[in-house]
C-alpha cells in the first residue's frame, strides 16, 4: 500500500472526472452541430435523385434510398450516442497530436506549404481560377449519353428482312444466320426465333429474328479481343443480301421497347395521316442520316409492303349462278381461315375444334382459284367464276401514336456519344429543305428521350438543391459569410471530378450526374469541418488577446489561420481518406454492374482530391483574407460560435 502510495504521489496531477466530462461535453458540442448539419446537406444533395423519373429513377432509386436512410441514422447517432460512447472509451491519459509520428510528419510538410500559399495569395487564387475555368471547355468536350452501356455478357442479334417473306424462307434465314454465329469461337450458346412468341404482348412480325447469343468468359476468349470486336466479326459473317442486321442487348432492348416502343438506341418517329407519305418521309430522313458518324443498324421500319390477299366478289357473276355474297364469305372462312365445329376437353382444360383445309390446298392463288362452291342451280363452281383472287400491297404493321399513324427511321450508336450522334442527326435533317409535308412531323425517341428527360430534370432542381445547402450552412454557421465560405468549396469540387472522368474516356451521363451529385455534399461536409477549427482558432486568439484591431495583428491573425489548420490536420485528412478508402477499390472492380458503377465513382474520387486540396490550401486563405477585411473595416473579429 505504502509503494502503491509512493508511486501515486509521483505522477503528475490529472484531470478530475468531472473535467474530463466537461471536455467531452464541450468537443462534442463544437464538432456535433457541424457534422449534423454536414449530414443533412449530404442528403439535401440527394434529393435530384429522387427526382428522377423512368428507367433511370428506377435505377438509382435505391441507391438514393439507402444512403439516405443510414445518413439520417447516422445524423441521430453524431448528437446523442458519439457522445455518450466517448465518455465510456476516452480514459486515462493520452498522447497529444504530435506525439503521433505520421502527425508529424504530415504536419511538417504541410505547414511549410499553408505558409508559402498565405505568402503567395494571389498566385495561389490565379492557379485555381484558371484550374477552374479550364474545366469549362473541357466538360464541354465530353460527349453525352443516358445511361453507361451496361455488360450483359450477351448479345441480342435482330435482323429485319422484308415484311413478305414466307415463314418457310424466314425460318431457314434463321438456321444459317445460328450456324454462323455458333462458328465464332466466343459463343456458347444461340437461341433464335421467328415472328411473335405466345404472347399478346409480343407484336413482332415474321420479318423480324430475334436470336439470344450466350458468350464464353472471358478467361476462354481468344487473346485481345473484345466485345465490340466480336459484334464486328459477327456482322460481317452475316451479311445476307435482304435482311439488315442489328445489334442489342437483351435487357436494355426490352426496357427500350416498353418504354419508349423503339427497339433500338435511337429513333426518329414520324407522324402522319397517310401511310405511303410516311414511308416516303422515312426514306428521305434515312438518306439524310447516311453517312453520320456513329450512326449504324440503320434502317426504316416497313409501313408498306405487306402482301394480303383479296378475294372481291362479283355480283353479276354471283346472281347468274344463284349466289350470294355470305355463300363466298362462309366458303373462304371454312377454306382459309377455319370454323369451328366443336369442342373437346381433356380434364379441366377445353379447347375449340376448327376445320379448314389442308396446306396443300391453300398455298398458291391458283389452287384458291379453283376452291369450289355449290350452285343450286349450276352444281359445282370455282372461286374464280364468281370472284377475282389477287394478291395486294399494304402496310404489314399499323403503328399509332396520340391518334396519329407512325413510322420509324432506327438506327443504333456504335464508337460515339450518343448526343453527339443525335445532334449532328438533327442538324442535318434540319439542313434538309422539303423533308415534311403539311401536317407531318418528327419526334426523337428511344435513349435520347430519356437523355433529354434526365437533363431536364437535373437542370432545374439543381440550382434548388444548392439555395437549400447554403440556407443549411447558414443555419449551421449564422453567417452568410461562413455558408458561402463552405459552399465555395463546390465548383473546385467539380475540378477533379471533370479532369477524371476527362483522362478515363467516359462520357457525360445520369450516372455522372449522380457522382458529382453525391461529391458535392462530401465536399461541403470536408469543408464544414475546416471553417469549424478555423473559428476556434479565431475564437482562442480573441481570448488571449482581446477582439480589437490595436490588439491584433495581421501577423497574429496568419498565425492563428495557421494554427486552426495545421494542428487539426489529422480529423480533416480521416474525412478526406475515409471516402476515398470506399470509393477506390471500385475501379479495379470487374462483373456486371462495373459499367455503371465506376462513372459515378470517378467524379467523387477526383472531386474529393481536388476539393480537399482547395479546403486545406484555399479556404484558409480565403478566411484569413476575410478576418483581415473584418478587422479592417469593423475594427474586431466577428466570432461565429458554432459551440451551442
Amino acid at each position: 500500500m505504502n509503494w502503491f502510495k509512493k508511486r501515486k504521489d509521483k505522477q503528475p496531477d490529472w484531470i478530475t472526472e468531472s473535467e474530463r466530462l466537461a471536455i467531452i461535453e464541450k468537443s462534442s458540442k463544437q464538432v456535433s452541430r457541424g457534422v449534423f448539419f454536414a449530414t443533412v446537406i449530404i442528403i439535401t444533395s440527394f434529393l435530384p435523385v429522387f427526382m428522377l423519373t423512368g428507367q433511370e429513377g428506377k435505377l438509382f432509386h435505391p441507391l438514393a434510398y439507402t444512403k439516405t436512410f443510414i445518413l439520417i441514422v447516422d445524423a441521430l447517432l453524431v448528437i446523442t450516442l458519439a457522445p455518450v460512447l466517448i465518455s465510456f472509451i476516452m480514459k486515462g491519459k493520452f498522447r497529444p497530436d504530435h506525439a503521433n509520428p505520421v502527425n508529424r510528419v504530415l504536419e511538417r510538410v504541410y505547414e511549410p506549404v499553408i505558409r508559402g500559399v498565405l505568402k503567395w495569395r494571389k498566385t495561389t487564387l490565379a492557379i485555381n481560377i484558371i484550374a477552374l475555368l479550364v474545366t469549362i471547355p473541357l466538360l464541354a468536350s465530353l460527349g453525352s449519353e443516358f445511361m453507361p452501356p451496361l455488360d450483359e455478357q450477351s448479345i441480342l442479334f435482330m435482323p429485319v428482312t422484308l415484311p413478305d417473306i414466307s415463314n418457310s424462307e424466314a425460318k431457314r434465314i434463321l438456321q444459317v444466320q445460328d450456324k454462323i454465329i455458333k462458328s465464332v469461337p466466343e459463343v456458347d450458346k444461340v437461341l433464335g426465333k421467328a415472328g411473335r412468341a405466345s404472347t399478346a404482348t409480343d407484336n413482332s412480325p415474321i420479318s423480324m429474328i430475334e436470336t439470344i447469343i450466350k458468350l464464353k468468359p472471358k478467361s476462354e476468349w481468344r487473346a485481345g479481343i473484345t466485345k465490340k470486336d466480336i459484334i464486328t466479326e459477327l456482322d460481317a459473317k452475316l451479311q445476307i443480301p435482304g435482311v439488315i442486321n442489328g445489334w442489342t442487348q437483351p435487357i436494355v432492348n426490352r426496357i427500350n421497347m416498353l418504354s419508349t416502343g423503339i427497339r433500338t438506341d435511337v429513333g426518329v418517329k414520324v407522324y402522319g395521316q397517310n401511310l405511303d407519305t410516311i414511308a416516303n418521309v422515312s426514306e428521305r430522313v434515312k438518306a439524310a442520316l447516311e453517312g453520320t458518324a456513329g450512326i449504324s443498324d440503320l434502317y426504316v421500319e416497313p409501313v408498306t409492303g405487306g402482301k394480303y390477299l383479296s378475294i372481291n366478289p362479283r355480283r353479276e357473276d354471283l346472281s347468274r349462278y344463284g349466289l350470294n355474297i355470305d355463300d363466298v364469305n362462309q366458303a373462304v372462312e371454312f377454306a382459309l381461315g377455319g370454323a369451328p365445329v366443336g369442342n373437346t376437353i381433356e380434364g379441366r382444360k377445353r379447347f375449340s375444334i376448327s376445320v379448314r383445309l389442308a396446306q396443300n390446298y391453300r398455298n398458291s392463288i391458283e389452287t384458291i382459284k379453283r376452291l369450289p362452291l355449290m350452285s343450286a342451280t349450276m352444281g359445282e363452281v370455282p372461286l374464280s367464276s364468281v370472284a377475282d383472287v389477287v394478291f395486294e400491297n399494304g402496310p404489314p404493321m399499323i403503328a399509332s401514336e396520340n391518334a396519329m399513324l407512325r413510322g420509324a427511321v432506327l438506327f443504333n450508336v456504335r464508337g460515339r456519344d450518343l448526343g453527339g450522334t443525335v445532334q449532328e442527326a438533327i442538324e442535318k435533317i434540319s439542313k434538309s429543305n422539303g423533308m415534311l409535308p403539311p401536317g407531318y412531323y418528327l419526334e426523337w425517341s428511344g435513349q435520347y428521350e430519356n437523355l433529354i428527360r434526365g437533363k431536364q430534370t437535373l437542370l432545374w432542381i439543381a440550382p434548388v438543391v444548392l439555395l437549400i445547402i447554403f440556407f443549411s450552412l447558414y443555419f449551421a454557421f449564422h453567417s452568410l459569410r461562413e455558408a458561402f465560405l463552405s459552399l465555395i468549396t463546390v465548383p473546385f469540387a467539380l475540378i477533379g471530378g471533370a479532369y477524371m472522368i476527362y483522362f478515363w474516356g467516359v462520357n457525360l451521363s445520369v450516372a455522372v450526374a449522380v457522382g458529382f451529385i453525391a461529391l458535392f455534399g462530401i465536399a461541403v461536409e470536408t469543408g464544414i469541418v475546416m471553417v469549424i477549427y478555423l473559428n476556434d482558432a479565431m475564437q482562442q486568439l480573441v481570448t488571449k488577446k482581446g477582439n480589437s484591431a490595436e490588439s491584433i495583428t495581421k501577423d497574429d491573425l496568419r498565425e492563428y489561420v495557421i494554427h486552426g489548420a495545421v494542428k487539426r490536420l489529422r480529423p480533416k485528412l480521416m474525412t478526406v481518406c475515409v471516402s476515398l478508402f470506399g470509393l477506390v477499390p471500385v475501379l479495379w472492380a470487374n462483373g456486371v454492374g462495373t459499367d455503371v458503377m465506376q462513372p459515378i465513382v470517378l467524379p467523387m474520387i477526383g472531386g474529393v482530391l481536388t476539393s480537399s486540396t482547395h479546403i486545406l490550401l484555399v479556404t484558409p486563405l480565403i478566411f484569413l483574407m476575410t478576418k483581415e477585411y473584418e478587422l479592417r473595416k469593423y475594427g474586431k473579429l466577428q466570432i461565429h460560435d458554432t459551440q451551442h
